[in-house]
């Protein structure tokens, strides 16, 4: 079935790992792919722009079916093939309840509250140019969300609902991969960071990690001490 696949991906793009590390959950290793380049605009090439109009990775297809958007994907793989691999999304009612809550809870915040509103901020502005007051507020912001997601796993043990790695993983450690590539510090959050830790020997992560990670440093590192 993997032959059948294809992904148009961008290496360090949280929506492409995403969907990347469930193709990996659910047994596809082999599918074909195409590693898109973003600074050269590659999103935006006939070859994308024919499957996905908006001209955006993550692209995929499975046979005749094209799929685009990462939890589109993800939820694909885990509805269509749920006999293969890792069972993402449990049959059980209540846990299957707190893994839809997670993964969706994942989305609503922390990409905004990390990415969009506190990492982005810090990589479009000068660290003089900084109003105090607007980094205290936002460090606060991201602090208190953080927590949330440290006590979650605090109740939960080894995975972000219980026991098994599930689909709220899949969306959940991409968003702290990049925030930690881009100088984001667990010390404060001691069960993220031994999450963190954890995860990033799982085969499937490791196997998707972004492949300009592993050859570069990060080239930023946000104001992160004071939390």
């Amino acid at each position: 079935m993997a032959e059948n696949m294809f992904l148009y991906w961008g290496s360090g793009s949280v929506p492409c790992w995403k969907a990347m590390i469930a193709l990996e959950e659910k047994g596809f290793s082999g599918y074909k792919n195409k590693l898109i380049s973003f600074d050269n605009n590659e999103m935006k090439g006939e070859d994308v722009l024919k499957l996905n109009p908006r001209g955006e990775v993550p692209t995929f297809t499975d046979g005749d079916v094209v799929v685009n958007e990462s939890g589109a994907i993800c939820e694909y793989l885990e509805s269509t093939y749920k006999d293969k691999g890792t069972q993402l999304i449990p049959s059980g009612t209540k846990q299957r309840a707190l893994v839809l809550q997670r993964m969706n809870e994942a989305v609503a915040n922390l990409m905004h509250k990390m990415l969009l509103d506190y990492l982005y901020e810090f990589m479009e502005t000068k660290e003089e140019d900084m109003n105090p007051d607007t980094l205290a507020r936002k460090t606060q912001t991201l602090k208190d969300e953080l927590n949330r997601w440290n006590d979650y796993l605090g109740q939960t043990g080894a995975y972000l609902t219980g026991p098994d790695f599930t689909m709220a993983d899949v969306y959940f450690f991409p968003f702290i991969g990049f925030g930690v590539r881009l100088g984001l510090n667990l010390n404060s959050f001691p069960n993220i960071k031994s999450y963190y830790e954890r995860l990033s020997s799982r085969p499937s992560i490791k196997a998707t990690w972004p492949p300009h990670w592993k050859e570069s440093p990060g080239s930023f590192k946000p104001l992160t001490g004071k939390m």
